[in-house]
């Protein structure tokens, strides 16, 4: 297809279906905080167990980040798209013949987690930088938003379906849901734009600000900046993922909050982070990427710590509005910063792994969450933990140098001032 067959850039086409396919596998990881309690009835698996398996998941979601960043560069991005969709359709289908515990740790430990984690926030960074050399702050925020989005409906729609037709039913639904988006993504992504013959949205690259070089992978960990990023993103996903995704419906239906009221709390959460996330990829082309990632992470800590005092459905709704608003809001300008610092060239790759990081971070959380939860009887401890790391990826954050020199560890010295 080329340019001029349709009356706008062909890289809208691009993001539009990587938002549908992005927005299918966030749906998908919120499946845990559906079935959790069936499994527990139906098998006798404690919590700690269950959330064992979505530790390995979230693991091996990480991981499928740096795997996606190098088969991008090598396959390109449909036949990426095409595996990590096919993978997750197979994982959750198989699921619903699920009998042992091994099945649950390989099925949805390894097969959901390495095809989800294959179309995540990496398959998203690499379209906007690659597809949008104008408004890639707004492409990435809203790529950003499927994932809040996909929490939002596919969170709703399983609990329907598992209280309905029983959760091997409803997740079998789901698989048939995620096999379906293959044939958007055979029939319209593109691996570059030359192979629509053009350039990307908003022409050469040259008044962007970004390097077109990269940074080797093994040059980019010897630097300070690259472990500020992803010790923040570790933390990113240890209060995120991790913690909230897996336990807060659990947490709150446990204390006494009605699960409607629950699980409607939660999807206004996605709804807010919808427009925090797109309100951060907004702000991130016009304001400092690292001031804004301090007050992200500085807020959400303090939402955190007020969690566990939460008593009411009034206290729980603005816990809902406050922490949704920077939910995944710290995409964008851990992107942008990326590949500020190590140019576009290498950014799948680099930021594939910082994104493994953040996921490393989700499963500690989601295994500790359930392990504290039936040593103590309850996850105010984990909670507290979480709102204390927060602040410290506030400040981490400030640390991250974007003037572009390739120091190593050993000889970077401090900067009066801070590094701009």
């Amino acid at each position: 297809m080329r340019r001029s067959a349709l009356p706008f850039h062909y890289g809208w086409v691009i993001a539009g279906v990587t938002f549908f396919v992005l927005l299918a596998a966030a749906g998908v990881r919120t499946i845990p905080s559906v079935i959790t309690p069936p499994l527990e009835a139906e098998f006798g698996w404690t919590r700690t167990t269950i959330s064992t398996a979505s530790m390995i998941s979230l693991f091996a979601f990480g991981f499928g980040g740096p795997i996606a960043g190098t088969l991008v560069e090598r396959l390109g991005l449909r036949r990426v798209m095409f595996i990590g969709i096919g993978l997750t359709a197979l994982g959750i289908g198989l699921m619903m013949t699920m009998m042992q515990l091994w099945q649950l740790n390989l099925l949805w430990g390894i097969v959901v987690g390495i095809g989800t984690g294959t179309i995540a926030n990496v398959l998203g960074a690499t379209v906007a930088n690659r597809w949008f050399n104008a408004h890639r702050g707004i492409v990435m925020g809203a790529l950003g938003a499927a994932g809040a989005a996909g929490q939002f409906i596919f969170l709703q729609v399983m609990f329907n379906l598992a209280a309905g037709i029983g959760w091997r039913s409803a997740v079998g639904l789901v698989a048939v849901l995620i096999a379906l988006m293959l044939i958007p993504v055979i029939l319209f992504i593109r691996n570059h734009p030359s192979d629509i013959g053009g350039e990307p949205v908003g022409g050469a690259a040259a008044a962007t600000g970004l390097r077109e070089t990269g940074t080797p992978f093994w040059e980019a960990i010897r630097t300070r900046d690259f472990w500020l990023l992803a010790l923040s993103f570790f933390i990113c996903g240890y209060t995120t993922n991790g913690l909230i995704q897996h336990h807060l419906l659990l947490h709150a239906v446990e204390h006494g909050f009605v699960e409607v009221e629950a699980i409607g709390a939660v999807s206004l959460m996605g709804l807010m982070n919808i427009a925090g996330t797109l309100a951060s990829g907004w702000l991130s082309d016009r304001y400092d990427n690292r001031k804004l990632l301090m007050f992200y992470y500085g807020f959400r800590g303090l939402s955190l710590a007020a969690l566990p005092f939460l008593i009411d459905m009034r206290g729980l709704l603005i816990f809902a509005v406050i922490y949704g608003l920077d939910w995944i809001a710290t995409v964008p300008p851990t992107v942008n910063l990326t590949a500020q610092r190590f140019g576009r060239a290498s950014l799948g790759t680099l930021y594939g792994w910082i994104f493994c990081s953040h996921m490393i971070g989700a499963g500690i959380a989601a295994q500790a969450g359930g392990f504290f939860r039936d040593l103590l009887g309850d996850y105010h401890l984990i909670f507290i933990s979480a709102a204390v790391l927060g602040l410290v990826a506030a400040g981490l954050s400030l640390g991250v140098s974007i003037d572009g020199r390739r120091r190593p560890i050993r000889q970077m010295q401090p900067q009066p001032g801070g590094a701009d």
